[in-house]
């Protein structure tokens, strides 16, 4: 890699690091500069999952005034994010990286969606709040299929947690984003694991986003509920279209 090249992963992960603190979805920054600097896609989504754990693990230490409480939850949803995670890099293994290369744009595309959905999303979800019956089956089950989601990919997981427990839990929406970040960090964290020994990691640019990707948790934290979910969203997307179009053409 080139110095510029480094320069810009690094600025990646820090990006991703803050939006996956703040909402969610930031593999699609960081998974399209690695497909930029010449990695395969598979290779680049394996190295981005390992380089975004630690950025989870600032993010969640962040909110950990909204986790406050959540204890029992957390262990409870806890395992359905680690076995879903599990499931998610198994397949990600043992299917053929065609598939994968063809799967891909079509995720990315939803995940596009759900960012731009996004605002309507919360609007019905804050509306919910007058309804404090927590579906603990069903946290638990949609827990376990976004980690498989998010154990193959990734990109939108976030939000795809915030959509489906901001309906089954009786929480404020940013208790719900801490719960969102700690499941979201152990999917990541399993899969990075089973992709450790068993898949073809490039170390340099997993490196490279972990610290990034930690500097932007911190400042997610920290600024995050400051930046505009307009402009943010625009980003995203943009960057997501990109991701198609490097897969596709």
């Amino acid at each position: 890699m080139s110095a510029l090249e480094v320069v810009v992963v690094v600025l990646a992960g820090v990006a991703a690091g803050t939006i996956n603190t703040v909402v969610g979805s930031g593999t699609l920054i960081t998974f399209p500069v690695l497909l930029a600097v010449g990695y395969s896609p598979l290779v680049a989504n394996v190295s981005n999952t390992i380089g975004l754990v630690p950025g989870s693990v600032a993010g969640a230490i962040g909110y950990r005034r909204e986790l406050a409480g959540q204890e029992r939850r957390i262990v409870r949803l806890g395992l359905a994010a680690l076995l879903g995670g599990t499931t998610g890099a198994v397949l990600l293994l043992v299917l053929p990286e065609k598939a994968f290369k063809a799967i891909v744009p079509v995720f990315i595309a939803i995940a596009l969606v759900l960012i731009l959905l996004q605002p309507r999303i919360s609007a019905r979800l804050a509306a919910r709040r007058e309804e404090p019956v927590e579906h603990r089956r069903v946290s638990a089950v949609a827990t376990y299929l976004t980690g498989i989601y998010g154990g193959y990919f990734g990109a939108a997981q976030g939000i795809m947690l915030l959509a489906v427990l901001g309906v089954a839990l009786p929480e404020p929406l940013q208790r719900v984003n801490g719960l969102k970040n700690v499941l979201a960090g152990l999917v990541n964290l399993i899969a990075g694991v089973v992709f450790v020994f068993r898949a073809p990691v490039a170390w340099a640019p997993a490196l490279l986003i972990a610290g990034g990707s930690m500097l932007g948790g911190v400042l997610g934290a920290r600024y995050g509920r400051r930046l505009s979910p307009v402009a943010l969203r625009g980003l995203i997307v943009v960057v997501g279209l990109v991701a198609i179009a490097q897969l596709l053409f």
